[in-house]
């Protein structure tokens, strides 16, 4: 199905409703608007396969502009509203977008942008301007809000968020497809989390992320609702939940944890039962989180992993995820193998990298090098995640491998280590990493950001390290603690581990990044 048919059979029902607002978006008005852009884009001489960037907070023209997209043909790029003028700038400039939009609320980097990409011939700022850019709302004003006549689907092209070094844009292989193309994650989502058009889905993270984006919008594919938060907020979410209802949503482990560090007392103001289903994924989420989920919300979890190069796809429902506690799942996209460093598959239980084979061919776009690299000899891809599987086919992720830790020549996985940390009733974020250590190579640090900065001090970072001795190998726990008022997280969840283990790399060679 597609927006436009959704348009016809429900025109007044609520494709989107923005939170803080609560201004509603019909599917009438979505198809229209998205019309008007989509004819603009044609106008502008840009044909099936060309390429547009944007970079935008969620705002209510977000998904009229990502349709627009979709229907004239048009790769896409979606930047994270988070980044610098320089690494925006890069973006733009690497996937060859030739029509760049941005909105005021980004005004104070967009006219570093605008010095820094030659090659885009036209760049449009939505609710008002700055010097280099036209209005958005002028531009489209004119045109009909009739489809295109050679309306096609066009496909995002999205940025990993550059945790491990510079962003690489995923292009998938081809565009110009009949509008209504079903496509692997419908399925998915309509056979095994039976997605419908009575789907009210709470959006709570940032719409130019892979997976809120796509979930939006097939979200809009079967009919239903999308409720979308502009920032999370752990209350907030919750009295979203209850305001409206909502049936579905997906949300990262570090959501969980913020709601669950909320008080006893605020959490059991709100009413959570209309929830048939929340899907989490981005980070391997600690069991015991998990567990408090279940107690909190019931059996309604599912977990998934899978990347923006959708080369494959796991998932767990909370009845196996209960028999196989810590598993995201078994392969429903793709068959799943783990690889030795030798390149030999190894048995179960063993831990090595995760690769996928027998699913779609994924490239990084300008990046022949990176493409190749994420491939062996038998045409696996990889998305450089550590992992095992046990007999059954679950597959158990240990960590992302260029976050592993050789001390003495000890492979020492951080994501076990910050899973027993974030338990601690003191905890409000961690990051464990590896520092260099002359007689070791490197040693366990832990960088933690307390629930109140006042517990910082060498009483607090003993505490952590008996804690972990307590539950973990001694040669598992951190060496060093310490403490920061906030970690480097991106709005989607994930970690930039890179950034803060850089400054303890500063003037080394790592021979693991």
């Amino acid at each position: 199905m597609h927006i436009r048919d959704f348009a016809i059979s429900h025109p007044d029902k609520a494709a989107v409703i923005m939170a803080n607002t609560g201004e509603t978006i019909t599917y009438k008005e979505l198809d229209e608007r998205s019309n008007q852009i989509a004819q603009y884009f044609r106008n502008q001489g840009l044909q099936v396969g060309d390429h547009i960037a944007f970079l935008l907070e969620n705002n209510n023209k977000f998904h009229a502009l990502c349709w627009a997209a979709q229907r004239a043909g048009l790769y896409f790029t979606a930047i994270s509203s988070r980044l610098s003028a320089d690494e925006a700038a890069y973006i733009i400039n690497d996937c060859g977008a030739e029509l760049y939009i941005t909105s005021h609320y980004k005004s104070d980097i967009a006219g570093t942008v605008i010095g820094q990409i030659p090659n885009v011939k036209t760049s449009l700022m939505m609710d008002g301007t700055v010097e280099g850019y036209g209005s958005f709302e002028d531009a489209i004003a004119s045109f009909p809000t009739t489809p295109l006549a050679d309306e096609c689907e066009g496909a995002d092209m999205l940025y990993s968020s550059g945790t491990t070094g510079k962003p690489k844009g995923v292009k998938p292989t081809e565009v110009g497809t009949p509008i209504d193309s079903e496509d692997n994650l419908y399925n998915v989502l309509q056979n095994i989390y039976g997605f419908d058009s009575t789907v009210l889905y709470l959006s709570p993270a940032p719409l130019y992320h892979a997976a809120p984006l796509r979930y939006n919008m097939r979200v809009q594919r079967f009919g239903g609702t999308v409720v979308v938060m502009e920032n999370f907020d752990a209350e907030e979410y919750l009295r979203l939940l209850q305001k409206y209802k909502a049936t579905h949503s997906q949300l990262v482990p570090t959501m969980f944890i913020r709601m669950l560090k909320l008080p006893h007392e605020v959490r059991l103001k709100y009413d959570v039962s209309s929830m048939k289903l929340a899907i989490h994924a981005a980070a391997p989420c600690p069991v015991d989180v998990k567990r408090q989920m279940f107690e909190w919300w019931g059996p309604i979890l599912h977990e998934y992993y899978g990347g923006t190069e959708g080369n494959g796809y796991c998932t767990t429902g909370p009845e196996e995820w209960l028999e196989h506690p810590g598993t995201v799942g078994k392969a429903v996209i793709g068959n799943l193998h783990i690889v030795g460093d030798n390149g030999d598959e190894l048995p179960v239980g063993e831990t090595g990298t995760i690769y996928f084979s027998d699913s779609k061919d994924f490239v990084y776009h300008n990046d022949p090098k990176r493409t190749a690299e994420s491939y062996n000899d038998k045409g696996w891809s990889t998305l450089g995640d550590v992992g095992y599987m046990d007999e059954e086919g679950y597959l158990y992720l240990t960590d992302r491998k260029s976050f592993m830790i050789i001390s003495g020549g000890v492979n020492i996985y951080p994501q076990e280590i910050e899973d027993l940390l974030i338990s601690h009733p003191k905890v409000y974020d961690v990051a464990v990493f590896g520092v260099p250590n002359d007689d070791f190579g490197e040693e366990v640090k832990a960088v933690i950001q307390p629930v109140d900065m006042v517990l910082a001090g060498d009483d607090f970072a003993q505490e952590i390290t008996e804690f972990c001795k307590a539950n973990i190998s001694r040669i598992k726990c951190p060496k060093t603690v310490d403490f920061m008022e906030e970690l480097p997280r991106h709005p989607t969840g994930k970690l930039y581990k890179r950034l803060l283990r850089d400054t303890y790399w500063e003037g080394r060679q790592s021979s693991i990044i």
